[in-house]
């Protein structure tokens, strides 16, 4: 029984000692033979180049994609202390929901700082198939309208993910969805609307993966092919809506996921004058091409708008720089979103206007033009 009983102390002992001695030898070769995670590797540039860090922008900018979850109950003069810092004019909440949840929203956003932000609302699609449907979601948007909100904002779900009373997923273009996209245009207001993701999220999760990074992170954003539809198909179904309505105005999230191909992005702005796009969570696009990007923003110039997604102060940073300076080789704020660097575009300021307020002011309505005293072409006034 003692020999037992010291066989069963010394056991796991013995075992975790030989663990202990096994990972110090690995990490040892590992040292010896320069191996690391890629995640770990970090190096710190040795050039040396001029660089302007910017961290307030040239002129007043609405960013027309951001997220604050918390509007109802927020302390929005915290927050307006921090646009004003970064020279941000107005900020449009795309999360207005609906319900009780919108009114909360409206009303602090009325009581205390009415014409620093926009807010949209959002729709349960999955409704579709009950009774209601469309008219309650149609007397959704256009009581939103009344109580102040200025658009639409579509999510990702749609598409993806959401399904109807058959289980079946809802295409971006079922035709249930029409009254939706049309009531939106009688109103006169936009839909901002996120489709798909990148195209790389679709692809095997190999060495050759651009986003192998972003999938070993988040792994909950690999689309495999056997449960999803493909990328060219929830695009396609994107596109039919915007050629099907016309008489709608739709803001083409991220780019429209195109951000790494802006030729293909400029084809469907010339065949479709209803469509713009904007900027969020995809600066790294732009910023690694920076002779063919500035290029294609000068010639798109009308249909581009600033737009972050998730709100962080110091992010904005290199917004202002990859877009007004003309600097060299700096790091992008998100290395999952991008291992390469980032050069500046230096965009006129004629274009900087644009993309930053006139845009938007063309497009969302109501925004006060007292804000970009000043700055705003005659066209605008």
């Amino acid at each position: 029984m003692a020999f037992s009983k010291r066989k069963w102390i010394l056991l796991p002992l013995g075992v975790l000692l030989f663990l202990s001695i096994t990972y110090w030898v690995i990490g040892k070769i590992q040292y010896r033979l320069n191996v690391m995670d890629v995640e770990e590797y970090e190096p710190t540039s040795t050039l040396r180049v001029p660089e302007q860090k910017l961290k307030h922008a040239k002129f007043p900018f609405i960013d027309v994609h951001n997220h604050q979850w918390t509007m109802p109950v927020q302390d929005l003069d915290k927050l307006v202390a921090e646009m004003d810092s970064l020279n941000m004019g107005v900020m449009v909440n795309l999360s207005g929901f609906r319900g009780k949840y919108l009114e909360w929203s409206l009303d602090n956003v009325n009581e205390n700082h009415p014409n620093r932000f926009i807010i949209f609302l959002n729709i349960d699609f999955e409704k579709l198939d009950d009774a209601g449907w469309p008219q309650d979601a149609l007397t959704l948007l256009e009581e939103g309208v009344k109580q102040g909100v200025k658009g639409l904002k579509v999510y990702k779900g749609l598409g993806l993910t959401d399904k109807d009373n058959e289980g079946n997923r809802i295409a971006i273009d079922d035709t249930r969805l029409d009254p939706i996209w049309a009531k939106c245009g009688e109103l006169g207001i936009p839909i901002l609307i996120h489709s798909g993701e990148p195209n790389s999220f679709w692809n095997p999760k190999d060495k050759h993966n651009e986003r192998w990074l972003e999938l070993k992170q988040e792994p909950g954003r690999y689309r495999d092919p056997e449960k999803y539809p493909s990328f060219e198909e929830v695009m396609a179904e994107q596109h039919r809506v915007f050629r099907k309505h016309p008489q709608t105005k739709f803001i083409n999230a991220h780019l429209g996921w195109f951000g790494n191909d802006l030729e293909r992005l400029g084809k469907l702005f010339d065949e479709l004058p209803n469509v713009y796009t904007e900027l969020g969570a995809v600066l790294a696009e732009l910023g690694r091409q920076p002779k063919f990007a500035r290029s294609w923003m000068i010639q798109y110039q009308d249909r581009v708008m600033f737009g972050k997604d998730t709100y962080k102060k110091e992010e904005y940073y290199t917004y202002f720089r990859v877009l007004e300076t003309g600097d060299e080789y700096f790091d992008y704020y998100r290395k999952r979103h991008a291992h390469w660097k980032m050069y500046g575009l230096e965009l006129p300021d004629s274009v900087l206007r644009k993309v930053y307020f006139e845009n938007a002011l063309r497009v969302i309505p109501d925004i006060d033009k007292g804000l970009f005293q000043g700055q705003i072409s005659e066209i605008i006034e």
